[in-house]
């Protein structure tokens, strides 16, 4: 049984975290430290852009070991686009955090997230990782607070998993609000858990959550230099969840966790005012009904008809007619929440009113059904406004 808990990355047994601010910023908190007790199973997915930033090419480099023990963390600087330098500044951060932990190198994990194509200000950091190494605690709120960017809110959760032998923990944070869409993973991500699993069934839960949770959503279409979901299993509960039922029911707290935290990111997209869940059933396939859902949660007008809480369908059923799918147009509905706007490609005047209402909702579902088959598929998208304009027309100036 999965039960959901208040909690964030210090929940499993045996984790600490730690935020403070070093520097990089000019008052906010901007350097994080997750620590597990002991080394602990570690997996993680990353970024498909080609251009990577140095912290995720350390990290692909770091994890294929299968091991960590801590994740440090800034923010204010993507380390991105920086050469060589950044890549020596990425292997400081990670020797800097084991000196101050007492822990190998090897064991340490780095990301960054911030404005592309300035180096880091190491000095900030010598002196903010050994601050942060001295203010571990059991409580990841610091931590959660000091990754963020142009995030309006911290972003944690926590599910325990019920086995016939025990409790098994699993926690999470999250940041993003801008650079979102699925690619391998989506934004910075951290799953934390006390069950006991090898990297490899570890990277296996994790590629079956990704794909249920942060490959199934987008804000704006951009993906990341940066873009890294890393999870910990230490093992602290004393029970195994690598095989059997013990190990699906991880993986279902896992997925939890990973879509409580991915929504959150789609709910802080930069200016958004609308949660928005595109469901396009009736496709061929699962493949074709994919790219249906994700014309519509791409498109700039769809998002800004969200925004303003218009209910023109039209650029619903224009999106998924340029998506590249099979589609019997005089058979397609659409429903903007239960309202049902388009019957056999036509669209029905009479509930404009309720749909207008449907979609000044704070969660807004948009539901396609193409008519032709059995395939479905879901993504999670917001609407966009001014403010984004506004936040990405001066981000570095």
């Amino acid at each position: 049984m999965i039960e959901r808990v208040e909690g964030d990355v210090t929940s499993p047994l045996g984790f600490l975290a730690a935020g403070v601010h070093c520097g990089i910023k000019p008052h906010r908190r901007d350097l994080a430290l997750i620590v597990s007790e002991v080394p602990a199973s570690a997996a993680g997915l990353f970024t498909t852009n080609r251009v990577k930033a140095a912290p995720v090419r350390y990290c692909e480099e770091v994890i294929r070991a299968g091991m960590a023990q801590a994740i440090v963390v800034n923010s204010g600087n993507a380390n991105a686009c920086t050469g060589p330098q950044g890549l020596r500044d990425a292997y400081e951060m990670a020797e800097l955090t084991a000196r101050s932990l007492g822990i190998p190198r090897s064991l340490v994990l780095v990301c960054s997230t911030g404005v592309i194509g300035t180096p880091l200000p190491m000095d900030a950091l010598r002196r903010g990782i050994p601050l942060a190494a001295r203010a571990l605690e059991r409580d990841g709120k610091a931590a959660a607070e000091a990754i963020l960017t142009t995030d309006a809110f911290p972003k944690v959760a926590a599910a325990r998993v019920h086995l016939p032998d025990g409790v098994v923990t699993v926690g999470g944070m999250a940041k993003g609000a801008g650079m979102i869409h699925p690619q391998l993973a989506t934004t910075l991500a951290f799953l934390t858990t006390d069950a006991a699993l090898s990297s490899g069934r570890l990277r296996e839960a994790l590629e079956r959550a990704a794909d249920a949770s942060f490959n199934r959503i987008t804000v704006d279409g951009d993906t990341s230099t940066n873009d890294s979901l890393i999870a910990l299993a230490n093992g602290r509960s004393g029970r195994s969840c690598e095989e059997g039922e013990a190990f699906w029911a991880f993986t279902e707290a896992l997925t939890w966790v990973a879509q409580e935290l991915a929504k959150m990111v789609v709910r802080d997209g930069e200016g958004a005012e609308r949660l928005v869940r595109v469901e396009v059933t009736g496709a061929q396939d699962d493949s074709e009904a994919r790219r249906a859902a994700y014309a519509v949660a791409t498109s700039l007008l769809v998002k800004t008809m969200l925004h303003g809480a218009e209910p023109n369908w039209g650029r619903v059923l224009a999106a998924v007619g340029r998506a590249g799918v099979e589609m019997d147009e005089a058979s397609t509905r659409i429903w903007f929440g239960p309202v049902e706007v388009v019957r056999d490609g036509v669209g029905n005047k009479e509930v404009l009113e309720a749909a207008a209402e449907a979609l000044r909702q704070p969660e807004v579902t948009i539901r396609v059904d193409l008519g032709v088959g059995s395939g479905a598929w879901h993504v999670w998208t917001c609407d966009l406004g001014e403010t984004y304009v506004r936040i990405n027309g001066s981000y570095i100036t």
